[in-house]
């Protein structure tokens, strides 16, 4: 027996040592097989771009399907009986909402702000409120933020129930649960943009088809965060409600949603954000409001008008995000006594008390004197930039320099070396990817997403605007990840960015454009600036919290066996703190693209271009493949760069 396990023992050490020895080598063999299948297929198959015999052309199936939308929009039962009453039910209660914030004036929209924050987070919040919305005043941007504000409240309540029950039937049922994730996972990675063009073929352009796209866009984190928060009820807890005789129904109310209370306040927070960011830009199809004076302003490349009114859409942004965040922290140690009710009483009344006050002494609308008018003054100061920060500046060059280089030495080269690959080599090259951190699974995906781009025949535009998105995610990174090491090393630097990554990571993605356009002037490189710029602070937070994450004591083990500071992060920090690398990878990507695809508004062309154009001239033939595109492109885009489990437990 003894002479037997012996013999056996190599054996087992040889077949494990050659499979680590593979798991180690999988990236080389990978890519060494796709040099020799890049060789090979270049002599079989040769090069070229996307065959014209593989696309399809749905200029004319959608064109028809467009023109019998709009033929029967007033006649055919579906519209009338069904989407018909769904436009007039957004647009009343959107009316609503508008004519009781009116109703109510200045003085009372903001006292409720006020009192609001002061009930949840106390006096710093509500002062913080009540400057903000007085600000929007001042700015003369007090009707487009009713107006905002009215579409946000009318979004924000069907998102979190639609959301709230999708959840609650994938919390509650494993296999609505398995069905729904992919779903919640696929829409999580579209762009904005891609949510306006279906439902305008439906409701046309306005105030219905903007809600919509909105509910459609920020219902998803309501949902998987609702689902999270009942699924991770404690089990003990669930165990006792059961063997006290409690119903389903009543463990349900008593048990599981009082335990999920902080996931549902963090996911209407998410919601509420995202919303605010769809509802901004949803003004490219009607829907009024600050967003649509932002869109104006950058269509006719008026700088100061577009900060006027972006202004308002960050403090919007800082003020619900700060008052739902607080509120969701404060959940804890709130009271549940009769006081807590009399306070939101006296909050309530005071509200009133003082919107009749200022409605006897000045009226409901703001006082046309009470206004500052930054739009000459910036403008002033974007032509002193033209001036003399565009070009000429000595040895650095101007911003406009800047941009040419960057399109010149960046842009160009990478969009043109997309383009010149053969499109069989681009398929090939994306499977790779997604093999090298993914599953089978991922990699098929990504491939037929890639695919369908081709089909769909826009092959060189997504090219083109995968150029953007891979030199915008470059930048990011380079940046990101040194940010995040500073932030991780320096407890000073940590806290010092903190709040300006607080602040950025709550702006609307449409805000952006603005301070690129006066940099840079319009073109695509504005573009890619926006986009590294929205997507940089995620990566920086996502970067120092994985290396703060490291083992205090794995860290402690190094030290003591005398590595340095920077043996310690490249030998042990980095590595172990792999899982969230990647991660901030993959947000890097997705948010990259979610602006890149918005910088058609100020010439970043390629899809972003096109749909605009789409939804502009009611092409919607154009507007729905270039659509379909850019999903396509922000599937395979997440599918090649999110990490897997598949690894985890095997130490590779």
């Amino acid at each position: 027996m003894t002479a037997t396990a012996t013999t056996a023992r190599p054996t087992e050490f040889g077949s494990s040592g050659t499979a680590v020895s593979l798991a180690r080598h999988r990236t080389a063999l990978l890519l060494a097989a796709a040099v020799a299948l890049l060789v090979l297929g270049t002599f079989l198959i040769g090069g070229g771009a996307w065959p014209g015999d593989l696309t399809v052309d749905l200029t004319g199936p959608l064109g028809s399907v467009s023109d019998w939308i709009i033929d029967n929009r007033d006649t055919h039962p579906l519209f009338l009986y069904f989407f018909g009453h769904i436009s007039n039910g957004v647009v009343l209660s959107v009316r609503g909402v508008y004519l009781v914030l009116l109703a109510a004036g200045w003085a009372g929209v903001t006292a409720a702000a006020g009192l609001i924050a002061w009930r949840v987070a106390g006096v710093g919040l509500a002062l913080s409120a009540v400057v903000a919305f007085l600000l929007c005043g001042l700015l003369g941007m007090w009707v487009p933020t009713m107006q905002t504000l009215a579409l946000m409240v009318v979004a924000v309540l069907v998102s979190v129930a639609f959301g709230a029950l999708l959840g609650l039937a994938a919390g509650l049922s494993d296999r609505i649960f398995r069905m729904l994730r992919p779903v919640l996972d696929t829409m999580q990675v579209m762009p904005a943009f891609a949510y306006l063009l279906p439902v305008v073929l439906v409701f046309g352009i306005g105030v219905p088809a903007a809600v919509l796209a909105t509910v459609v866009y920020a219902a998803p984190p309501m949902a998987r965060l609702t689902a999270l928060g009942l699924r991770g009820a404690d089990a003990g807890v669930m165990e006792a409600a059961a063997s006290l005789g409690a119903t389903g129904r009543q463990r349900l109310l008593t048990a599981r949603l009082p335990l999920a209370r902080k996931e549902l306040l963090l996911g209407l927070n998410q919601t509420i954000m995202m919303a605010l960011s769809m509802a901004v830009i949803a003004s490219v199809i009607g829907a009024g409001g600050l967003g649509d004076r932002v869109y104006q302003a950058l269509a006719s490349v008026d700088v100061g008008a577009a900060l006027a009114a972006g202004i308002p859409i960050v403090l919007l942004a800082v003020v619900l995000d700060r008052v739902t965040g607080a509120a969701g922290n404060g959940l804890d140690t709130a009271p549940r006594t009769g006081s807590a009710r009399l306070g939101w009483a006296v909050a309530a009344a005071g509200t009133v008390l003082v919107a009749v006050v200022a409605r006897l002494a000045s009226g409901t609308t703001w006082p046309g004197g009470w206004t500052v008018a930054v739009a000459e003054p910036v403008n002033r100061a974007v032509g002193w930039m033209t001036d003399h920060l565009y070009s000429g500046v000595p040895v650095i060059g101007g911003t406009a320099d800047w941009a040419g280089r960057f399109t010149t030495w960046v842009l160009d080269p990478v969009r043109d070396g997309l383009q010149w690959l053969p499109w069989w080599s681009v398929l090939l090259l994306t499977a790779v990817l997604a093999m090298l951190i993914g599953t089978w699974r991922t990699t098929v995906t990504a491939v037929l997403a890639m695919a369908a781009i081709g089909v769909l025949g826009v092959w060189d535009p997504a090219l083109d605007t995968l150029s953007q998105v891979l030199a915008g995610v470059a930048v990011t990174l380079v940046a990101g990840f040194a940010v995040g090491i500073a932030a991780s090393r320096s407890e000073r630097v940590e806290r010092l960015l903190r709040p300006v990554l607080d602040v950025f990571q709550t702006m609307p993605q449409f805000v952006y454009l603005i301070p690129v356009v006066a940099l840079f002037g319009v073109g695509r490189a504005p573009a890619v600036a926006a986009a590294v710029i929205y997507a940089l602070p995620a990566v920086v937070r996502i970067t120092t919290q994985g290396l703060n994450g490291v083992d205090p004591v794995t860290m402690e083990s190094s030290r003591s066996l005398g590595a340095t500071g920077v043996q310690q992060l490249l030998k042990v920090q980095l590595p172990l703190a792999r899982p969230a690398l990647l991660l901030a990878v993959n947000q890097g990507v997705v948010l990259v693209l979610a602006v890149v695809v918005i910088g058609g508004l100020v010439g970043g062309g390629a899809l972003g271009y096109a749909a605009v154009f789409g939804l502009a001239q009611g092409d919607l033939a154009t507007g729905l493949v270039a659509g379909a595109a850019i999903v396509m492109l922000g599937l395979m885009l997440d599918r090649v760069t999110q990490p897997t489990g598949r690894r985890s437990g095997k130490g590779a």
